[in-house]
Parts: C-alpha cells; structure tokens; sequence
C-alpha cells in the first residue's frame, strides 16, 4: 500500500472504479472442477485477471511419520506464484509470503474438513497462481475449497473468499492490482456463508469500525455469490460424470 501517483485516478467523481466497477461489484468469476485427471480433485479458477489451479491429493499416509496426528488428519497447504504469473519476473520457489499465505490457507481450511475421520493421514492440497491481478490468496483458497469436495472429502460447507479493501477513502470490493498496489488498506476475508463462520480475516492498512463494517456487508454479500458459483462448478462436474456413466451403460447394453 503506498500513495497513489498523480497520473492514476482509482475512482472518479461518480464512484466508478478505474476498471469500471462500482464500489460493491466484484470482477467476473468462472470456476471449473475436476480438470485434472491425476489428482484426487481439482479446481481452475478465472476471477478477473487471475488464473489459480489447486490439486488435491488424499487423504493419503503422512510422510514424515513425525507428523502425524493419531486423532486426525493433518491438511498442508502449498501456495505458489508462477515465475511467469506476475509482470516482472519472479524468482522461482517459495518465499517468506506464500509461506505464510499457505499456513493460513492450511488453518482455514482444516475448520471445515473432518479431519477427525482421518487419524494419521495427510490431505495435501497444492495452489499454483498461473497469473496474478490482486486477490491471489482469496482466489487460490476458494478454489482449494472446490477442489477438496471434487476429491470427496467430507466438510462442514464451501469456502468462499473475497477481498474488501480501501482507495480514495471510498470502500471497494474485490481489489484489482491498481487499487491493491495504491490504495490504503486490503481486508481478505473467507466465512461460511450458512454459518457467516469467519474462517479468515486479515487486514493490511487501516480501516474505521463503520469502514469494517461496511466491508464486512460487502463480503458477505460477495462470498454468497461466490458461493454460488463454487456450487454450479461441482454441480456440471457431477452431471458430466453421470453422463459419463449413462453412455458407458448404454455402449455395454449394445454391444
């Protein structure tokens, strides 16, 4: 967060964002589960200008044993941004921010999975950022949460996630890179819609209590949506694999 250069105007005089977005839209979101064959489940996520892919293997024995928990299966997170994903190159590997957004994205989603089910196991989800636009984190968690269903692991519920943030005073809804980059503060959230459990909530900059919950508003409001959209991804997944079973039937009866 840093001040805006003179040359950029995040929101003109009638509220519209530099994207043309209101205040409370959110950028275009299109989900697709179970586009890899080879892991137990998965999601490719479009939301804006991001493109995140999550892969979910297990649950499958712990490796190192040390780890393991004889009540429960642990979750393990690895986030990565593509050396590709941003404008200026990345170093390839992991640094001390997808550490950290990987911890975060491991505790969130262990509150809704029942790990209980899974002494000793592991369930490892990886998140690979194939291009970023402000918004990775949220974006690789809700798309982590459709690939764990894909994979059939039991859960409380989805998890949506959204970022609400600060530009020009104004409160504003799923940040793109220039609003991210220039404005003043950032406010990742994730919550169970049903529930309206708050599983993640982190802010970066400095918000009002009346700005919090504004914001808050915002987000909820938006992770239903979201929500939505992550269950119509599962729901063609599930009709494709029962077309799928209809036709193999239908072969075997003609032949």
């Amino acid at each position: 967060m840093s001040g805006t250069p003179s040359d950029i105007k995040l929101i003109d005089e009638n509220g519209i964002r530099i994207d043309g977005r209101k205040a409370d839209e959110m950028r275009p979101l299109k989900i697709e589960a179970g586009v890899l064959k080879r892991a137990d489940g998965s999601a490719y996520l479009e939301w804006g200008k991001n493109k995140v892919i999550a892969a979910v293997y297990g649950p499958r024995e712990c490796h190192p044993r040390h780890m393991q928990n004889p009540a429960k299966a642990i979750v393990q997170c690895k986030y990565n941004m593509m050396s590709f994903s941003v404008s200026d190159r990345k170093r390839p590997g992991p640094d001390r921010r997808s550490i950290e957004i990987s911890k975060i994205i491991s505790e969130a989603l262990e509150n809704v999975v029942f790990t209980e089910n899974f002494p000793r196991t592991s369930i490892d989800v990886y998140i690979e950022v194939l291009q970023a636009n402000a918004g990775t984190r949220v974006a690789g968690l809700t798309a982590a949460s459709v690939a764990l269903a894909d994979a059939g692991i039991p859960m409380k519920d989805l998890v949506p996630a959204v970022a609400v943030g600060k530009a020009e005073g104004q409160i504003v809804l799923d940040l793109n890179k220039e609003e991210d980059n220039f404005g003043s503060a950032d406010l990742p959230i994730a919550m169970i819609p049903r529930t309206g459990e708050v599983l993640l909530m982190q802010m970066d900059g400095h918000m009002t209590m009346e700005e919090v919950e504004i914001a808050l508003g915002y987000a909820k409001k938006a992770c239903q949506e979201i929500y939505e959209v992550q269950k119509d991804a599962l729901r063609r997944r599930y009709a494709a694999q029962a077309g799928a079973v209809d036709e193999d039937d239908s072969s075997d009866e003609e032949a």
